[in-house]
């Protein structure tokens, strides 16, 4: 497959192969998240953002895996370093409880979990984390987090947002305030309080419309100032363990906060003490055109959690943050993934030494100029930082008919919130593959029309 020619092609969907895999998976499978009943096969051809499935369909992923595949599919920058490696078994050890004596030092062209840390830090400087704990996945990441702070503080509430998602293990669907049958009837840390999310990118604190600052007798302030007032607040800020937020909310629908909204977290962070955790796990690893989504507002943030296109999950911290007994935090699986540490340290080198960064910006910033230019009128909105993009539309069954008409045509998107369809190409997208996208795209939503 040339990536510079090649060009989606749906014969049919779901394909005879299809429906067989995706019976066969369900016969033991418990239900799940289900999207659509695309099965990639890694055995045919698939470069960039173009794969083929079972059937010999030719898709244009502009979903990433939900971000977890940050540089598409088999990108040579991962690849290639890769293909030096001698499979070993096991490929994973009992993580930071033991100790690899490869990839660091002498091979540092295969980096390793400790390579991997070592440039985690080095990304998190600016904010002064200087320590890591890896772990298998995002969820856990949140959960070392939670843990760290309540570790950290003489604290016994969090704080979350509405619109929020962090995970789906127990302690992380306590601060889940996007769909409510992530949380139904399951036990829920005690002591999570919410607030609104800003949702109007350009709110200011006198004219905010998405409840997060609200008109006092004085003055606007926002609804968290006002909970934690020392004298009228109802909750008393020096019992705070931590306040986490998504610097931009994916699963609750892409939603992009004023820098109003984050300079008075800051505010309140430094002015009562508590923690701050930024979960980067959607909008890290570059996907915003800044290596993490938290460097485009004036916020410091205590914790940052990562993972999806990292390829394992971390919480990263200051080291007067971390726990300093042993056994606080430990893992016996999770951290000690050779392959899944090397890919995401190669990932970060790839971000920096190929410029994604810029091209995420100047690929966002395409995507959103011609589609605004050429918006159908179902569209009311196109927002994005970056390549962490959304398309709003004006009903949900509207955007739901339009990812099923992109589908049928070969461009694989998904929604997010309750309206919205979020694109996610990876990193090194071309000014022709976006431009091959907007067109599906466009065209998918004339034909629903």
């Amino acid at each position: 497959m040339n990536r510079a020619t090649a060009e989606p092609q749906v014969r049919s969907l779901p394909g005879e192969r299809a429906r067989e895999w995706v019976e066969g998976y369900r016969a033991n499978a418990a239900p799940s998240t289900y999207v659509y009943d695309f099965v990639w096969d890694p055995s045919r051809p698939a470069i960039g953002p173009f794969c083929t499935d079972v059937d010999g369909n030719v898709f244009l992923d502009f979903t990433s895996h939900v971000g977890a595949a940050p540089l598409g599919y088999n990108n040579p920058l991962i690849l290639d370093p890769m293909a030096e490696f001698d499979l070993v078994d096991p490929l994973k050890i009992a993580g930071h409880d033991f100790y690899l004596g490869f990839g660091e030092a002498d091979t540092p062209d295969l980096p390793g979990p400790a390579g991997l840390m070592d440039r985690l830090v080095a990304t998190s400087g600016e904010y002064g984390l200087d320590r890591v704990f890896l772990s298998n996945s995002g969820a856990e990441a949140v959960e070392n987090a939670i843990k760290v702070c309540y570790s950290a503080s003489d604290g016994t509430y969090g704080i979350t947002f509405e619109g929020a998602f962090h995970g789906r293990t127990l302690g992380a669907l306590s601060l889940n305030r996007s769909k409510s049958i992530y949380r139904e009837g399951f036990p829920e840390l005690a002591g999570t309080h919410e607030v609104p999310f800003c949702r109007d990118r350009t709110c200011e604190p006198a004219t905010c419309g998405c409840g997060f600052f609200v008109d006092e007798p004085a003055e606007a302030t926002s609804v968290l100032r006002r909970a934690l007032d020392p004298e009228y607040g109802y909750i008393d800020p020096g019992s705070i363990a931590y306040l986490i937020y998504e610097p931009i909310q994916g699963e609750g629908g892409y939603q992009f906060p004023s820098e109003a909204f984050a300079a008075e977290l800051e505010a309140l962070r430094r002015e009562h003490g508590f923690l701050l955790v930024a979960d980067e796990i959607q909008s890290g690893m570059g996907r915003t055109g800044e290596f993490w989504g938290v460097d485009h507002y004036p916020v410091e943030p205590d914790v940052i959690t990562a993972a999806k296109g990292l390829r394992v999950g971390a919480t990263i911290a200051r080291t007067d943050v971390f726990p300093g007994q042993k056994s606080r935090l430990s893992s016996t699986w999770g951290a000690g993934d050779l392959l899944a540490s090397m890919q995401g340290a190669l990932t970060i080198d790839a971000v920096h030494e190929e410029d994604l960064l810029e091209n995420a910006r100047i690929r966002g910033e395409g995507f959103g100029e011609r589609l605004r230019d050429e918006a159908p009128e179902p569209i009311v909105d196109v927002r994005g930082k970056g390549l962490m993009l959304a398309v709003e539309f004006d009903g949900e069954d509207r955007r739901d008919d339009a990812i099923e008409a992109a589908l049928a045509r070969g461009l694989l998107t998904l929604g997010c919130g309750r309206k919205t369809i979020r694109i996610l190409p990876p990193l090194d997208v071309t000014e022709r593959e976006i431009d091959l996208g907007i067109d599906l795209l466009v065209e998918a939503i004339a034909a629903i029309e």
